[in-house]
């Protein structure tokens, strides 16, 4: 009974519709199209079950189509909610006006070749402020306001003032290399278990070594000698030193601080437990380990005293070092030309039975 009933209800809405289609056919078939549609739409909504995602360009188009519709019907037309339309329709606008990307207003913005200078100046002078960095930009050919170096100067951390507290530990060192000398004892084990002790000098300046004796009994008058030993040996380069840096060790005392004293040097003492406050000296004591102790047994101190005059002599004379641009400590300049490895052979010389080895080219 329902169905016949459905049947002759639309048997009657055929019946109606067709008169305003003889009318007007070609409406009335635009209509019907777009009565399919929306009705296909709205089977389409019932099935979906999450949101639909649309792309700007759906979005353009019913924001365009938007104003060719009544507002009332924009509920039962559209897939979205008015107020959706509404704020797709006033970002469009949004856009049209936005001349960001467009504008070229204002300041430029800093480089970051400009930012690492900056840096740079501030880090190798500590007592330039952001003014006197700004100038010297300006000299090099790179104008930048002083208020932007001070801008770059903070943001990194850096205080953009000069530093009136003095210069930091390092920063000594490295100004006052060429004058400084650092003193500091080492400790080995020999074959059978019988510990030895040496005394290390290391110039900052040129990076030479000096490894003053070897003894089981690093008493206070030894190491007193060893220190005239070296003063004697320095002879007129003891005039170009004015510091001594050395650690807290009891082994020193005051008899061997005023050798140093009699040549007018200034006896520096690092702080308590800080090595890093001597790490030249601490450093070379590393190589001496890693590079010959570490790989040979000592027998006795005759041997230990064979061994470091080995190494402080390669150490010395052909030990290359990147402070000093790849040159030994004795070597004043880099070689004129490398000669054609094609007509003279590179020798190699075994130092300590060939634990180290030296190269040369043959002459």
């Amino acid at each position: 009974m329902p169905y016949v009933i459905v049947s002759l209800l639309y048997k009657v809405t055929r019946k109606l519709l067709t008169v305003p289609t003889v009318l007007l056919r070609r409406e009335m078939a635009k209509d019907a199209e777009l009565l399919v549609l929306r009705h296909e739409n709205a089977v389409l909504r019932r099935q979906l079950t999450g949101p639909v995602r649309y792309e700007p360009a759906d979005r353009f188009w019913f924001a365009t189509l938007s104003g060719l519709i009544p507002r009332r019907h924009w509920r039962e037309v559209f897939p979205v909610t008015p107020g959706t339309l509404l704020a797709w329709h006033r970002r469009f606008i949004a856009a049209k006006w936005d001349y960001t990307a467009r504008r070229r207003t204002g300041r430029p913005p800093t480089t970051a070749a400009i930012k690492a200078l900056v840096l740079r100046l501030a880090r190798e002078n500590p007592r330039w402020g952001h003014r006197r960095i700004q100038g010297e930009l300006t000299r090099l050919g790179h104008r930048i306001a002083a208020s932007t170096v001070w801008e770059i100067l903070n943001a990194a951390g850096t205080d953009p003032a000069p530093r009136h507290s003095g210069p930091t530990w390092r920063e000594f060192l490295t100004a006052q290399a060429d004058g400084i000398i650092a003193a500091d004892f080492f400790h080995f084990d020999t074959a059978l278990g019988r510990r030895l002790y040496a005394l290390a000098f290391l110039e900052h300046g040129t990076r030479r070594l000096h490894i003053a004796g070897v003894t089981a009994r690093p008493t206070r008058d030894w190491a007193v000698q060893q220190s005239r030993n070296l003063t004697s040996d320095l002879g007129i380069r003891i005039e170009t030193l004015r510091f001594l840096v050395r650690d807290r060790d009891g082994k020193y005392g005051e008899a061997f601080d005023a050798v140093f004293q009699a040549e007018e040097m200034e006896i520096i003492k690092s702080a308590p437990q800080a090595p890093r406050m001597n790490a030249h000296c601490e450093r070379v004591i590393g190589s001496i380990r890693r590079e010959a102790l570490d790989h040979i047994l000592i027998m006795n101190e005759t041997h230990a005293r064979q061994v470091l005059g080995a190494y402080e002599r390669h150490y010395n004379r052909h030990r290359p070092h990147q402070a000093r641009n790849q040159l030994p400590p004795e070597a004043s300049e880099q070689p004129i030309a490398a000669p054609n490895l094609n007509t003279r052979k590179v020798l190699r010389t075994r130092i300590l039975g060939g634990l180290i080895n030296e190269y040369i080219h043959a002459a």
